[in-house]
């Protein structure tokens, strides 16, 4: 099974590019923070990745430099010869599906910052009367 599973930040702003058959593509790269912290700095892998059709639309569409994406697709390895004549091996992640992570407005100066909800004196969110028939585990 090939399956790759993605949470990182777009490093530029995404275009649509059209191959020679007319299918609409685009490729990224995603800044994926690493679990672990290094000299208590934050470090990131760089993953490329490209996708087509309406997953690459949509990526077009509403993603911006420095916003962050969910992306699900798969490793996908390839080769190619540049112009010195030497063998460049690729690594990419095919991307298959994208999603929103954050929302459209997070990290603007205008957004109104997130309050904690209320919580018991023994640390505990208080929920509030009613709301239990929509809870799955009520």
């Amino acid at each position: 099974m090939n399956k790759s599973i993605l949470v990182g930040r777009l490093t530029a702003d995404p275009e649509i590019k059209t191959t020679t058959t007319d299918t609409k593509f685009t490729r990224f790269t995603l800044a994926v923070d690493r679990r672990f912290k290094r000299d208590g700095e934050q470090t990131a892998d760089f993953i490329s990745c490209v996708s087509f059709g309406k997953t690459a639309e949509f990526i077009c569409e509403h993603m911006k430099k420095g916003r962050k994406l969910g992306a699900v697709g798969r490793i996908q390895t390839g080769s190619y010869t540049n112009k010195d004549g030497n063998k460049v091996y690729t690594t990419d992640v095919v991307v298959e599906e994208a999603y929103f992570v954050e929302s459209k407005n997070t990290g603007t100066q205008n957004e109104p910052p997130i309050e904690e909800p209320p919580s018991a004196p023994d640390g505990w969110i208080n929920i509030p009367d009613g709301i239990d028939a929509d809870l799955p585990f009520a």
